[in-house]
């Protein structure tokens, strides 16, 4: 017979025996866990360099196009970086999937495509070198280089899906593992209450390390769906943002040229020429307004359009553009304002502002084809945290909300989503670039606003714009008159123009020439420090900044060295960093935009020389 001491050892020796293989499992599972996590993660790292192969190869296309249309040797940047850092990512890649054998076939057929697409490129670019423009364009636009576009794109996505399902599948078996390590502690516990308070103690410290892995392991899966909807998003703004920025420079010189020469033109008519003269005329310089309205869109989207924000009355700027949306909108149309008392001020670009609010109220006309009401509205708004959380972009405080309602047809969701897109439009082909809520997102973005759209079929729309409250105190709004006789200059007022192209130079002369001034000239920044040594006074240096050798910046720095009180005026199509930075002109910089009227020339330089 069994003794009462055995009897009493027996149970707890089975304990004991039941908690060692207790704590064993534990243990193992821990590292089934880890492995699991490592497998995760080694999945993520091998969708990161298929999104980075996609990006390179994206980035050596989007180069060489850009050097096949400018023919300037900084768009081959992103091309040489593509094929320096695509081997290595390529065989990273074929490390990485050593483990998996469809994964390395798919890949050996990608390594074989981006290297027929890198020749490709590669041969258009030598074309382009050696003088063969047409040919390269030729090369760019066969249907070759997009097969292999489509062919690699097809491989990666190929490969992304198969690491998703390896995702998933991992995923699930960690969590399966958790599971089941959760249930072997909570085992443990009850099995140690009464022989070990340590044992307890480790396995609740286990248990919440193993359910701080699991929640990291989520939001890695949801931080990287986060990310990649991000990183397509800025693809597609960098794309367009690139594009523009190469371009818009030497458009918007050859606009300036064909805006000032056509204003000049017009203004010398006596009114004795051919009734067609003036009417030809009048429809060339639309023509190339509109240009510049579309580069200026393009610009506006990207967020790389210089802003001037100055503390403005939202209240006082709706009011004065009322009775222009009248007339522009036409009589089917009823305009209404309601005016909040009390409104904040706000700190913006006043007129990119009032042509966001053109854009809108044009939009709103053409969605009431049977005519319709227009409600513009201004209120002081706050977003708070909840708003915040659902919205990535926006941060929490106060905002002054400009909302535009229409009694139109309404949107469709699908609509609504791609609203802002650039190119998309709803209008019919000739009415419309699909620009202008583009225009609008990236002016309110770059002011640190918010957008929101709110619209049902055969409801109408209301579009809310709400930008950051100006906490500094208001100053009172300078308006310079922009009608009557243009402000003239003196003959003893001299000016410096320096600008490399010699267009736009001659046409700059020859305006402020006939406005009254003496102009003294310059190709580029060394003639004009030569100029500055040999005129014994300038009162102004207008100049370019987007110059070959010396920049307009850097002339004004050397100039300031021996003149330290010449006043300056600065002038480009597109600039990044030069007097712009995070999107705004620098404090105190006079700045006047191409392409430029002989009228917005006329007022600027006044209104720099008469500054005191």
């Amino acid at each position: 017979m069994m003794t009462a001491s055995v009897r009493g050892v027996l149970p707890l020796a089975l304990g004991f025996l039941f908690l060692a293989v207790c704590l064993l499992s534990a243990v193992w599972l821990s590292l089934r866990q880890d492995e699991a996590g490592l497998w995760v993660r080694h999945t993520l790292e091998v969708e990161n360099r298929l999104n980075l192969v996609q990006r390179l190869v994206t980035d050596a296309e989007t180069g060489q196009r850009g050097y096949l249309l400018t023919g300037r040797d900084e768009y081959l940047r992103p091309y040489r970086t593509a094929t320096t850092e695509l081997p290595s990512q390529l065989d990273g890649l074929l490390a990485a999937t050593a483990d998996n054998g469809s994964q390395q076939r798919s890949l050996q057929r990608l390594r074989g495509l981006v290297q027929r697409k890198l020749n490709e490129l590669g041969g258009s670019v030598e074309l382009a070198r050696i003088g063969r423009g047409a040919d390269a364009i030729a090369v760019m636009r066969s249907n070759a280089g997009e097969r292999y576009m489509s062919g690699i794109r097809e491989i990666l996505t190929q490969m992304a899906q198969e690491e998703e399902r390896l995702l998933a599948s991992r995923t699930t078996a960690a969590r399966r593992l958790t599971l089941i390590a959760r249930s072997v502690l909570l085992l443990s516990a009850l099995l140690i209450v009464g022989i070990a308070i340590f044992a307890v103690r480790d396995a609740g410290r286990r248990l919440r390390t193993l359910e701080e892995r699991n929640r990291t392991l989520g939001a890695e899966v949801q931080a990287r769906s986060q990310a990649q909807g991000q990183v397509h998003q800025l693809q597609k703004m960098e794309a367009v943002g690139q594009l523009t920025g190469g371009i818009a420079h030497d458009f918007n010189n050859m606009l300036a040229i064909v805006i000032g020469s056509l204003d000049m033109a017009r203004r010398k008519l006596s009114g004795a020429e051919h009734p067609t003269v003036a009417r030809n005329i009048d429809n060339a310089q639309e023509g190339a307004e509109r240009a510049a309205t579309l580069t200026a869109r393009l610009l506006a989207f990207a967020r790389r359009q210089p802003l001037e924000p100055r503390i403005t009355d939202a209240n006082r700027l709706v009011g004065g553009m009322s009775e222009l949306l009248r007339r522009t909108l036409g009589e089917r149309v009823q305009v209404e304002t309601i005016l909040a008392g009390g409104l904040w001020r706000v700190n913006v670009d006043p007129a990119q502002l009032e042509s966001s609010l053109v854009n809108l109220a044009v939009n709103a006309r053409d969605a009431m084809p049977d005519g319709g009401m227009l409600t513009i509205e201004t209120a002081n708004a706050e977003l708070d945290e909840a708003y915040a959380r659902q919205h990535d972009e926006v941060a929490a405080g106060h905002y002054v909300m400009l909302s535009v309602t229409d009694t139109g047809m309404g949107m469709t969701s699908e609509i609504i989503e791609r609203a802002f897109e650039p190119f998309y439009t709803t209008k019919e082909v000739g009415r419309g670039t699909g620009l202008g809520l583009s225009q609008l997102f990236g002016f309110v973005k770059q002011s640190h606003g918010h957008v929101k759209i709110y619209s049902e079929v055969g409801a109408g729309t209301t579009i809310k714009l709400y930008l950051p409250r100006h906490h500094g105190e208001a100053i009172a709004p300078h308006d310079q008159a922009r009608d009557g006789a243009l402000p003239a200059g003196r003959a003893d007022e001299i000016i410096l123009v320096v600008e490399d192209e010699q267009g736009v130079r001659r046409m700059t002369v020859d305006a402020l020439r006939e406005l009254g001034y003496t102009v003294v000239e310059a190709a580029d920044g060394n003639q004009a420090l030569e100029q500055l040594a040999l005129q014994p006074r300038v009162d102004l240096l207008f100049t370019d900044i987007v110059m070959p050798g010396m920049t307009g910046r850097q002339l004004a720095d050397r100039a300031h060295e021996s003149r330290p009180d010449l006043k300056i005026l600065y002038t480009t199509g597109y600039t990044r960093n030069a007097i712009v930075h995070q999107g705004v002109v620098d404090y105190d910089v006079a700045y006047l935009p191409k392409p430029f009227s002989v009228a917005s020339l006329a007022r600027k330089v006044r209104e720099v020389l008469g500054r005191e």
